[in-house]
């Protein structure tokens, strides 16, 4: 060590010495003001969800936003639950499988308390085990499909009727048109698959009053099916059933018209979607059924909301905007009846309630041990003069 270095060292030691002084310092400043500084700054209490933002399946993510939205800002005007502000935490799935693992991740990640997301069963299966792993219970407002209910947990709770009872509830409509013989087409992924599967089954039931024509599956994303309409009309179905979501659908309407088919189509709450009035001309639309979800404009205790949605965002509330706003409510309610953000507490919480705790606009305001909604409504649609107008109440 030379002259110079050996001049330094003292002067090193020294401000070390003090360094270390200053941390302890600090170390027991910050130990004392922790708590107060922890009380002044709010807490914010997230909640996530995934749905379809892009892709075309985006029209339906859009409008859950928005109704997720509306309910955000109602709640935090009335001052949030438990004193603290509410917060989405949203991620796109974009309906595919493996995105929305991905993303369900992401919001794991973020230490969300509820999901409340769902807009399609291909996308929500998958991350069941995702959110169930982290003991983050799932509040699911539009995917219905029998697979959600497989593995059995006891964290998911749907707020839409099932496929089955969806599947069963078309078959009962279609026989009170008066209809023979149905051909059931679905698209081989997981909501379309569980509602065409109860339609068969339903159909060798005694009191059916129907008999399978055919059964066939296609393929999302072809420009047309024309193997589908020759089947269809080969067979002498007078009646269709589409379990499918709204892009396949109306290929398969356009084809089934100019194909020649001069019989009744329905289509699951899944193909229902107002851009079906952009993709099929009137005539095409003219005469097309629906087996859905409870819709607002068709709910009179929904008529005040709807009206509230409209002034929001300047259109109606279309499909899955009622089911999506009620589960961000109840999941607000559950936290509120848990009095803490403990998942588990929120998790009995919300197996819990009953209409005493909270109205739901779009069903009844409990579950069963599966973690189903008893007795859910329906609505039988017709489309009629570009519109959707109500045939009944398909319960």
């Amino acid at each position: 060590m030379d002259d110079l270095q050996q001049r330094r060292a003292p002067r090193r030691r020294i401000r070390a010495m003090a360094a270390a002084l200053l941390v302890g310092l600090c170390g027991a400043l910050v130990a004392c003001s922790a708590p107060d500084k922890a009380d002044s700054t709010p807490q914010t209490v997230r909640i996530g969800a995934l749905m379809p933002l892009t892709g075309d399946n985006a029209p339906t993510g859009q409008r859950m936003m928005e109704a997720y939205q509306l309910a955000i800002k109602e709640i935090n005007d009335a001052g949030g639950v438990l004193g603290h502000p509410v917060e989405l935490v949203a991620g796109d799935d974009a309906c595919d499988p493996g995105t929305a693992v991905v993303k369900a991740n992401e919001l794991v990640a973020k230490d969300i308390t509820v999901s409340v997301g769902g807009g399609c069963s291909v996308a929500v299966v998958p991350v069941l085990k995702v959110f169930h792993t982290a003991a983050i219970p799932m509040i699911v407002p539009a995917a219905n499909s029998m697979d959600l209910l497989a593995p059995g947990y006891d964290s998911v709770f749907l707020l839409a009727g099932t496929a089955k009872e969806e599947g069963e509830r078309a078959v009962q409509s279609l026989t009170k048109m008066g209809r023979k013989r149905l051909a059931v087409v679905d698209d081989g992924t997981s909501f379309p698959q569980s509602v065409a599967h109860a339609a068969v089954e339903h159909l060798k039931t005694p009191d059916a009053g129907m008999t399978l024509a055919t059964r066939l599956r296609i393929s999302q994303g072809a420009t047309s099916y024309p193997r589908m309409v020759d089947e269809v009309i080969k067979e002498n179905a007078d009646a269709v059933l589409f379990t499918g979501y709204y892009p396949e659908a109306a290929t398969i309407v356009r084809d089934l018209r100019t194909g020649g088919f001069k019989g009744t189509i329905m289509l699951s709450d899944a193909g229902l979607d107002p851009t079906l009035f952009d993709k099929l001309t009137p005539a095409e639309t003219e005469g097309l059924y629906g087996i859905t979800l409870p819709l607002a404009q068709f709910e009179p205790k929904a008529k005040e909301w709807a009206a509230r949605y409209r002034a929001a965002y300047g259109h109606d509330p279309g499909p899955f905007t009622m089911q999506t706003y009620d589960a961000f409510k109840l999941a607000v309610n559950a936290i509120e009846r848990a009095g803490s953000l403990d998942r588990e507490a929120v998790r009995k919480a919300i197996a819990a309630t009953s209409p005493a705790d909270i109205q739901l606009l779009s069903g009844p305001s409990q579950f069963g041990p599966d973690g189903t909604q008893p007795h859910p409504d329906f609505m039988l649609l017709k489309i009629h003069d570009g519109a959707f107008t109500l045939v009944s109440q398909a319960n």
